[in-house]
Formats: structure tokens, C-alpha cells, sequence
């Protein structure tokens, strides 16, 4: 029997880095968690012990640590995965791509007296901004995006006209609680381009939150997709917006054996089982483009 080695990776995993900034009136602080992962001519190592070419993980981290010291735009975490990306691409004698994943884990400063208070903070919430920064010999792609942004509307939600078979029990309704814990990923469409990183997330948060309570909603789909259009619409370097929508049932609960009404007041949450709504929203492609005419790259095939 012959065997051959298939496609491998190698790196470190949930490097904890935690900067304090220190300002004559404040300090600031910016709590990530980054993954590293490396590919390239790794065979030897492999199939012959021979780990000459090879960069040890401990490398990796102190890496994170050592390029985070003296840069202050380590919170805007896509330029610190392009700085990083670019280092271990430098640094590996056979790496040939480099992926860096960054999730930056929110802080939010206490009150003292009416006023913020310089050093005190407490753990924020709204999602983790997260970031994807991968790079080879052809250049860099980043990937934006939020995890856990837990979002919910009591009422403006229905479910109705849906196919119904001879299993189907749920009751329709044009009045129901709407809640759900979203992913969010983005790709620009020129991360070469002197991109505001920052300002930028910020922004597309703000117009995901804004547009997920402006409307009525017959269905999860139909506000994934408002959200997505909303947001290609407001920011011209979005070039792609792809969520993952957890339905969070909140279910009206039947009072009436208690001989009591329920107006809408009293509900069940429930985690298990839950519907799972995903989608992406991307810009047509141009008239006349290779896209336009069928032809779809690779890199669009696989979501890249």
C-alpha cells in the first residue's frame, strides 16, 4: 500500500492577549483571542521527522505578543492580522500561506461620580468582532464579522403562508416574538484600499441593529436579507454580507387549563430544537463581467 500526504496545516490556537494602553487621562484596554494557522512545504516533517523548516508554535505566540507591543491599532484587529500574516509569511522558510483568526472580546468602562471612570471596566456586550486575515504570495483577503449579538422584538414578526403537509401542527401567526443570536461575516471589495477597519464594523453593526427593528418581518429569511441589502447599500466597500440566524423560539404559553388568559404576556424560551435560517447578500455582478455571463471564479464558488 502507498499513501500520500494530503493537504495539512499546523499553528496555535487561542492565544489570550490582553493590551493596556496607558494615556495621561485614561487607559484603554483591548482583550483578543487569535488563532494561527500555517500552510506549506511541510512534508518532511511528516513523513521523515524532519522539522527543519518548521516554525514552533511557541514562536507563533510570542509572536502575537511581541508584534502587539508599541503599535496602538492592535484593537483594530485587521490591521494587526495583516501585520501578523505578513511576519509569520517572512518568518516560516516554508510557509506559503498564513491565516490568522481574531476575535476582539468588547469592554465597557464603569461610572464613578456620574463620569467614566479612567481605569474601571466592566465586560461590554453587543456581539465580539471577529476577523479573518489570510495571505499567500498573491496578496491578503480579509474577512470581517460579529459572533454572538443577541437580538430580539417582542412584536412587528409573523409566520404564515407556509406549505403546510400532513405533519405540519404549528399554527400560524401574524404576532409573535422574534429573537435570535447572529453571526455576521463581510468581505471588502479592495482590502488593499486604505480602509477605515474600525469605523467600518462599527458602521455595519449599527445599520444590522437598526435595520432588524425597522420593519414587520414574515419571516427570518425576509429580514436577513433586508439586513444585508441595508447594509450593502450604506457601505460601498462591502462587497458580501453573509449571516447564520439561529431562530431563538420564544412560545406563547397555554394558560387556559388554568382557567387564565394570555395576551401575549407569558412565554417559553426554548434553546433545543431551533430553526436555522442562513443566507448571503452580495452585489450583482457588473453587465457584461465574466460573473454576468456564468462564469463564476473559484474563489466566488467556495465563498471565499
Amino acid at each position: 500500500m502507498s499513501t500520500v500526504l494530503g493537504r495539512n496545516n499546523y499553528g496555535k490556537s487561542g492565544v489570550r492577549l490582553v493590551k493596556v494602553t496607558r494615556r495621561p487621562d485614561r487607559h484603554d484596554i483591548c482583550d483578543l483571542t487569535v488563532d494561527v494557522a500555517l500552510e506549506g512545504d511541510f512534508a518532511a516533517a511528516h513523513t521523515a521527522g524532519d522539522n527543519t523548516g518548521l516554525l514552533a508554535t511557541d514562536t507563533m505566540r510570542n509572536t502575537v505578543y511581541a508584534l502587539a507591543q508599541g503599535h496602538d491599532d492592535v484593537g483594530d484587529i485587521e490591521r494587526f492580522g495583516i501585520r501578523l500574516v505578513e511576519h509569520l509569511l517572512a518568518a516560516g522558510p516554508t510557509v506559503t500561506r498564513a491565516q490568522v483568526r481574531l476575535a476582539a472580546h468588547p469592554w465597557s468602562r464603569l461610572t464613578s461620580g456620574g463620569a467614566a471612570d479612567p481605569h474601571a471596566f466592566q465586560r461590554g456586550n453587543g456581539g465580539d468582532r471577529v476577523a479573518t486575515v489570510t495571505g499567500d504570495a498573491s496578496g491578503v483577503s480579509i474577512e470581517a464579522g460579529i459572533d454572538g449579538l443577541v437580538v430580539l422584538k417582542t412584536t412587528g414578526s409573523g409566520w404564515e403562508g407556509y406549505h403546510r403537509d400532513d405533519y405540519t401542527s404549528l399554527p400560524e401567526t401574524d404576532d409573535r416574538i422574534m429573537a435570535t443570536e447572529l453571526t455576521a461575516r463581510w468581505t471588502y471589495g479592495d482590502p488593499a484600499s486604505e480602509i477605515g477597519f474600525t469605523a467600518s464594523w462599527e458602521a455595519v453593526r449599527a445599520v444590522v441593529l437598526e435595520t432588524f427593528g425597522d420593519h414587520y418581518s414574515p419571516s427570518v429569511q425576509f429580514t436577513l436579507h433586508r439586513m444585508g441589502d441595508a447594509v450593502l447599500e450604506a457601505r460601498p466597500e462591502v462587497e458580501r454580507i453573509s449571516f447564520s440566524l439561529p431562530n431563538r423560539h420564544h412560545l406563547l404559553f397555554d394558560l387556559s387549563r388554568f382557567g387564565l388568559e394570555n395576551d401575549h404576556e407569558i412565554f417559553q424560551a426554548t434553546e433545543e430544537p431551533y430553526g436555522l435560517i442562513e443566507g448571503t447578500v452580495e452585489r450583482a455582478p457588473a453587465p457584461g463581467s465574466a460573473a454576468d455571463n456564468g462564469v463564476v471564479s473559484a474563489s466566488a464558488r467556495s465563498g471565499a
